[in-house]
């Protein structure tokens, strides 16, 4: 894998590895109590696989196509997780994901430098409010909006030959104002499907993120969630190009109280 392919390929990686997030949250069991606070918090992982365009250090835009496996290889460290608190037909979600990744390689002839490493960290959050405009035993459809801001650093480093000790970086922070649909149906006591839609823009000129999952409740505390999400987002500012699409498999642990 090429330096400059790699540094693209990271620097548009979310994680990896990634995301259920409350936004998957079932219905509040009857049992709970309906006319107070219920709250959620899920870690979660996502298998995601990278594709779209990036570009950085005003270098030429480049086409990257990583899977799971390439982004898992060069993975440095990953913390997702994700929370809810409900309030009758009222809710507040939040999902947070950071990841640092980093490659290596050395030059063909050593003369400007001898090794060139590249080190990427990302940073995902999104806030938002809901308001159930269905809600019943059975399940929910709540109405969305909400703010995700978007970080992505990116360090390349020198060594050895004429740009010895040589680093620079090249970073982007912006942010998106996204609405949309989530909503859960519980097929039998146990089993419910869930999902959501948003659709955004902002500093980028489309933020959207999609899931469908089937959970299951091994009881009112907690609940084993498994499906997929995609999420794109195209950002361009000052040769910065962050236009890409992640998506992959999802699963989580729910914790309710």
């Amino acid at each position: 894998m090429g330096i400059l392919t790699a540094c693209c390929i990271f620097t548009g990686a979310l994680a990896q590895a990634a995301d259920v997030t409350p936004l998957l949250t079932p219905k509040p069991e009857q049992s709970e109590t309906q006319d107070g606070w219920t709250f959620s918090f899920a870690p979660y992982f996502w298998a995601t696989s990278l594709s779209g365009d990036t570009a950085q250090f005003s270098l030429p835009a480049v086409h990257v196509d990583a899977s799971f496996g390439d982004i898992l290889e060069n993975l440095d460290f990953a913390a997702m997780a994700a929370g809810e608190a409900r309030y009758g037909r009222f809710s507040i979600i939040g999902d947070i994901e950071y990841s640092k990744l980093s490659v290596g390689g050395s030059t063909p002839f050593g003369i400007l430098a001898s090794d060139v490493s590249v080190r990427t960290e990302t940073f995902s959050g999104l806030i938002g409010a809901g308001y159930s405009v269905l809600s019943d035993s059975s399940g929910y459809l709540d109405v969305v909006g909400g703010i995700k801001v978007w970080s992505v650093d990116t360090t390349i480093s020198f060594s050895g030959g004429l740009l010895n000790g040589v680093n620079r970086s090249d970073s982007a922070t912006w942010v998106d104002a996204l609405a949309g649909l989530r909503g859960s149906y519980s097929l039998t006591s146990e089993v419910y499907v869930t999902g959501w839609g948003f659709v955004g823009a902002g500093s980028a000129d489309v933020d959207w993120d999609v899931a469908l999952a089937l959970g299951y409740r091994f009881n009112e505390r907690l609940s084993a969630i498994a499906g997929y999400r995609a999420v794109g987002v195209d950002y361009s500012n000052d040769g910065f190009v962050f236009d890409v699409v992640q998506q992959g498999p999802i699963l989580t642990l729910e914790l309710r109280f």
